[in-house]
């Protein structure tokens, strides 16, 4: 999908001018364009397959067991789809290889996929079990985030250390006790 730069540069000019501010002064006069470039990044997710590149790296060769596979720590940023206000933190995800293993790289690169679009944290999370799900033919899967959003500490409630934390299972990695293991080693940091 093509995003519409010019098409957003005008929207910012509105915006600005209907908040009382004028988009030509100095420090103003770049923000359209700035805008624009930083949506262009921000929401590159709009329109792309997150599982194609899971096909690319889907290996047969290499798989020695089925047990479930955590990657955890993995960064992640995306825009809260009722204030287009970003949301950003971390994710710990897991998944239970069939036939295939991906590269683990690949994984971090579904999450930024499916985060760079408007969202909703709970669906992140839904959405990369279904991609390792369809796209490396996974069991199951588990993710965890927690995250801060803007919408909660800058404007409203204006809590500025409250995360959200959500659990997103499916398949194998779904039930008990298999879920509150993975749960245990996700929660076990660094030590």
């Amino acid at each position: 999908m093509t995003i519409d730069r010019d098409r957003i540069a005008a929207a910012v000019r509105e915006i600005l001018a209907a908040i009382g501010e004028d988009p030509s002064r100095d420090g103003l006069r770049e923000t359209p364009t700035r805008v624009a470039d930083a949506m262009t990044e921000l929401y590159a997710g709009v329109g792309v397959d997150a599982t194609d590149g899971l096909r690319d790296s889907a290996s047969t060769a290499d798989v020695v067991s089925t047990d479930p596979v955590i990657v955890r720590d993995l960064a992640f940023r995306s825009m809260c789809e009722h204030h287009l206000l970003p949301f950003h933190g971390v994710a710990h995800i897991a998944y239970q290889p069939t036939d295939t293993v991906v590269g683990l790289g690949r994984i971090a690169r579904v999450l930024d996929t499916i985060s760079s679009r408007p969202q909703v944290q709970e669906r992140i999370g839904l959405e990369v079990c279904n991609a390792l799900t369809t796209g490396a033919g996974a069991s199951g899967a588990l993710v965890v985030l927690d995250a801060r959003h803007e919408c909660v500490s800058a404007r409203g409630a204006k809590q500025a250390d409250a995360s959200a934390i959500t659990v997103t299972a499916t398949g194998t990695l779904s039930t008990e006790p298999t879920r509150s293991a993975l749960l245990t080693l996700i929660g076990r940091g660094d030590g």
